[in-house]
């Protein structure tokens, strides 16, 4: 009998997170009108939004997750926090990707290099924010003490070390990120995507156990976010002399005709591996 009920329970979480996904589909067409998600995808045949839009659906998914993982309650309370914090998960990353268009990449128009110039680049990085941010919100509401204010105060703090991070990756690198993504560079484009994942992944570390305090709960952000942020640059010198060796990442990326996407590809799993031994490690 309690595997029969343990068996419904999951169906109904089931449903509950399939009504929220399509939610997130929904809404996301809401604030972005003048975006024809079918024309591009198979129509126009448009590569670059369809990675930004499957990041965009990993981030949703991992913002759903958020709602539904943790200690059970009454199975009534439980709908009522899933689709309360999933569709508040749901506005959130939503609003990352606004935030992405407008400060993280305030150079240029996301949605231009995205729909008009099909600038895959852009994508990618469009498709890294929302997982970052997926795994933030994770971090933010999958724990056991806060309320929906504190997911949404974690959620503006983690936007604003995604911020950081877009800041200080301008800096390790011998080149102007925004320069070389709207002249179409992929490779930048993945390298500085699998360093918002790799930040996202901390912040979400830090997030996970049950709130306690504010002061707590920011100096573990703190903690592991200044560790991820300083190993940055050692990763991108690892990744020249111990996965690449014998190449300069630099020249692979930016010096050749055509960007060195495999080269990219590994420094962006070196910034996302580091990220997860630090958290193995802390």
């Amino acid at each position: 009998m309690e595997i029969l009920d343990n068996g419904l329970t999951a169906i109904i979480y089931l449903a509950c997170s399939f009504i929220l996904f399509l939610v997130g589909k929904v809404f996301y067409q809401l604030i972005h009108r003048n975006v024809n998600v079918k024309a591009e995808l198979v129509e126009k045949d448009n590569f670059a939004f369809a990675v930004a839009h499957t990041g965009y659906f990993v981030g949703l998914l991992l913002a759903i997750s958020s709602a539904v993982i943790g200690p059970s309650k009454e199975l009534v309370v439980d709908i009522i926090d899933i689709f309360t914090y999933g569709g508040i998960s749901i506005v959130l990353l939503n609003l990352s990707l606004i935030i992405n268009d407008k400060l993280i990449l305030r150079k240029f128009s996301v949605f231009k290099e995205i729909l008009e110039d099909r600038n895959v680049g852009t994508g990618v990085i469009e498709a890294a924010n929302a997982i970052a941010t997926g795994l933030i919100i994770l971090g933010a509401v999958s724990g056991e003490g806060g309320s929906w204010l504190t997911a949404v105060i974690f959620w503006f703090a983690g936007q604003l070390v995604l911020l950081l991070t877009a800041f200080i990756y301008n800096l390790i690198t011998p080149y102007d990120l925004h320069k070389y993504i709207e002249m179409d560079n992929v490779g930048v484009g993945i390298g500085f995507a699998g360093a918002l994942i790799a930040i996202g992944n901390l912040i979400r570390f830090a997030l996970m156990p049950d709130f306690e305090s504010w002061t707590e709960s920011f100096i573990n952000v703190g903690v592991d976010v200044g560790i991820g942020l300083l190993f940055l640059p050692i990763v991108r010198f690892l990744t020249d002399k111990i996965l690449l060796p014998g190449s300069r990442l630099t020249d692979e990326i930016i010096n050749q005709e055509h960007p060195n996407i495999g080269a990219a590809l590994i420094e962006a799993f070196a910034y996302i591996g580091g990220s997860v031994l630090i958290t193995l490690c802390l």
